[in-house]
């Protein structure tokens, strides 16, 4: 059955990668550099597109997994904003729709008239 060996293939080298962002931190350089070398030969167009611009990131790479950050905040914010604009949607102006941003995500807690203060 040879039809299926690039799937299967494709789904190893998916799994693997995904293996170095959760492994060890210590063990990610060699881990990627493994991965790389796999991934540049495994004749899967896609992942010998992806290897190179890994390679070309790759000391970020490394510095994300060992400080353990990514930009899943900074997108789930960004998300949140466009659902604020697109329910503000029609507001004359822009001072309103940043008002109602920075009230609905940000730590500010106004005290509002006739409530009680909690």
């Amino acid at each position: 059955m040879r039809s299926g060996t690039a799937l299967w293939r494709g789904y190893l080298l998916k799994e693997e990668l995904r293996a170095v962002f959760r492994g060890d931190p210590a063990d990610a350089r060699a881990s990627l550099d493994r991965w790389l070398s796999w991934a540049c030969r495994c004749r899967i167009p896609q992942f010998v597109e992806l290897s190179r611009k890994v390679r070309r990131k790759r000391e970020g790479v490394l510095r994300s997994i060992e400080l353990g950050v990514s930009n899943a905040r900074v997108e789930a914010v960004s998300n949140k904003i466009k659902v604020a604009v697109r329910q503000g949607y029609g507001f004359r102006n822009i001072d309103n729709l940043i008002a109602l941003v920075m009230l609905r995500y940000s730590d500010l807690r106004p005290a509002l008239p006739g409530r009680a203060a909690a």
